[in-house]
């Protein structure tokens, strides 16, 4: 995907915004080296011990319920042997973000609110690429960072965008009908999703994963190459309805048949996969000490 895709005037808004946060360069590094068919896990353990902190991080989440593993880890070069190349990338990039938004000035309830929904959504997304592995090939992992991300636009406006966020909120007091994307649109002529979008662009981030946080509200494209965003999609949408309250069904919304019928969903499936959720979510609480929750 091109920035061509995203809104002219999401750019020139996000691109005039001072000190956007940008990840480290732990993972720019492991970026570079993670597509090298001869990177060895000593390679990857050597980039990561440049960086302390990360590395603790992705211990612990190497050795949470998360993976679920039968024996400690004790090095990130074992961490690397076990868990697979792909699942480091992924780990590093969740621990980036979540530390670039901690300790900025934003409401405790929207923050809270906010990670919890992203984690919902994030393991949605690994739940379903795991149930539909044969179909759709996507990485549970990295499902699982794109779900994490989904939202990474609406904490931008928050953090950097007063004047609109300010907007925003007085339109959504006033619209108990319409979803947040849509009073976005409304008002600004672009969304969340393509604030992220861009903001992961800029990062260098796979295109897949930045196409489905672009595309997290509405696909136009069915198809094989659409399947990250049609996971990210269904995910959103199950953990809306997983753990919304009653009084926030209009934000919910109903999921598109297209993206149902390409993930081979019915609404039959609907309890079970709640309940699958419910569990999966039960997984959480390493990620949200990351975040300082």
């Amino acid at each position: 995907m091109s920035t061509a895709t995203i809104d002219s005037k999401v750019k020139r808004v996000v691109s005039n915004v001072r000190n956007l946060p940008t990840p480290p360069i732990v993972f720019h590094q492991i970026q570079k080296v993670i597509n090298d068919p001869n990177v060895s896990a000593e390679q990857i353990a050597s980039i990561l011990a440049e960086d302390p902190a990360m590395s603790v991080k992705v211990l612990r989440l190497t050795n949470s319920a998360f993976y679920g593993l039968s024996r400690e880890i004790e090095s990130v070069k074992h961490a690397v042997i076990i868990v697979g190349l792909e699942a480091i990338k992924n780990l590093v990039l969740s621990a980036s973000v979540l530390d670039m938004f901690k300790g900025k000035s934003i409401d405790d309830d929207f923050q809270d609110k906010f990670w919890r929904h992203s984690l919902a959504t994030a393991f949605g997304c690994r739940l379903l690429a795991k149930r539909l592995r044969d179909k759709c090939m996507v990485d549970p992992d990295s499902a699982f960072s794109a779900g994490l991300l989904h939202d990474v636009g609406k904490i931008v406006l928050v953090c950097f965008l007063d004047q609109e966020y300010r907007e925003f909120k007085e339109a959504r007091d006033n619209n108990k009908t319409a979803m947040d994307f849509e009073i976005e649109q409304e008002l600004f002529g672009f969304t969340h999703a393509e604030i992220g979008a861009f903001l992961t662009e800029q990062w260098k981030i796979p295109n897949k994963l930045t196409e489905a946080i672009l595309y997290h509200h509405g696909i136009k494209e069915i198809d094989s190459g659409a399947a990250l965003s049609c996971i990210v999609y269904m995910a959103n949408f199950l953990a809306k309805k997983t753990f919304y309250d009653l009084d926030e069904g209009y934000k919910i919304g109903k999921a598109d048949p297209r993206v149902m019928e390409f993930l081979e969903i019915t609404e039959d499936d609907y309890d079970e996969l709640e309940d699958l959720l419910r569990e999966e979510y039960s997984h959480s609480e390493t990620f949200m000490q990351l975040v300082g929750m």
